[in-house]
């Protein structure tokens, strides 16, 4: 019989040899190509960042300088109040000082109203779709969804003349009322979830003497609380940066959001040129809740996405 030879290597005798480690190119390539989207994705923060943290009549000799050029917090100053017209003036501001205080308060009021009404309602509506049974649903869902090819700048002018002839003009709640009712985007994500939801939890639940709405309220929703916080933290995100239907509604500061306000701060440029500390300081503020809030929610939105069946 033949044997087959086994290699010797230095640590003893028949001992087997380790096969060397390829490097995976791919992987490699990913991880950088994922490095280079990140920085290309998160600069324009830094670059905000720094010039916040600059003064006005440094940024120009400064232009190519990486880090704050004359260091200093006057931006931010100017943003909360805390610099008088003749102090933010002569720092490159134009003297008229933002209601930043007023304008972040009716972004939160506006928002939370968009939210609560348009997640109860898309709710509502998905339900509908997918457990209640009536002539033409599939129809009408289909129809409904056909509303996702329409612009939403489409909508902005009947939307208009409606909030005009009810008399909300220049009201936060006549910002608000157009995105309070349901959106297709919405009914369509949370019908995927109802749909998964096992149907004999609702037959036992109406044995036992539930009425619809019971089930609806006692049983459906608290099992949505996934997709539902995911859907109302997309929905705040997105009014929250809203900018240009308030701009159409908004005409004083009573009613002005902050993504408004920003504008109006940027049309107050002084002769000197524009106060970029001041708007940017005022950008980053307005930016961050956002951006920490979705840094600790992106995970439950991918999984909820995921489990819901949008792929």
């Amino acid at each position: 019989m033949s044997s087959t030879p086994t290699a010797v290597t230095p640590g003893g005798a028949g001992a087997p040899v380790k096969a060397e480690r390829r490097i995976n190119w791919g992987r490699i390539a990913g991880w950088t190509a994922m490095a280079i989207i990140m920085l290309v994705t998160l600069f324009p923060f830094y670059w905000m960042l720094r010039t916040a943290l600059s003064s006005n009549a440094a940024l120009y000799a400064g232009a190519t300088s990486w880090l704050p050029v004359d260091f200093n917090l006057g931006g931010f100053e100017r943003v909360f109040g805390m610099q008088t017209g003749e102090e933010a003036i002569a720092a490159g501001g134009s003297g008229q000082a933002i209601d930043f205080w007023r304008f972040l308060i009716n972004s939160v009021i506006v928002a939370t109203l968009v939210t609560v009404g348009q997640v109860f309602f898309s709710a509502s509506a998905a339900y509908a779709f997918a457990r209640l049974h009536w002539p033409g649903r599939n129809f009408f869902f289909g129809l409904f969804l056909a509303g996702l090819m329409v612009p939403a700048i489409f909508t902005f002018l009947p939307n208009f003349v409606l909030i005009k002839q009810l008399g909300l003009i220049d009201t936060l709640l006549g910002i608000a009322l157009p995105g309070m009712l349901m959106t297709p985007f919405a009914v369509f994500f949370l019908r995927q979830f109802f749909m998964n939801v096992p149907v004999e939890l609702e037959e036992a639940a109406r044995l036992d003497g539930t009425s619809k709405l019971g089930v609806f309220f006692r049983l459906i929703l608290p099992m949505s609380s996934a997709p539902l916080a995911t859907l109302s933290l997309l929905t705040y995100i997105g009014s929250w940066n809203d900018y240009f239907w308030p701009l159409m509604v908004s005409y004083t500061d009573n009613s002005r959001l902050l993504t408004v306000g920003l504008g109006v701060f940027r049309a107050q440029s002084p002769q000197t040129g524009p106060d970029w500390a001041g708007l940017m300081a005022a950008t980053l503020v307005a930016a961050l809740p956002m951006l920490v809030l979705f840094m600790f929610s992106a995970k439950r939105i991918v999984n909820s996405i995921g489990f819901s069946g949008i792929k």
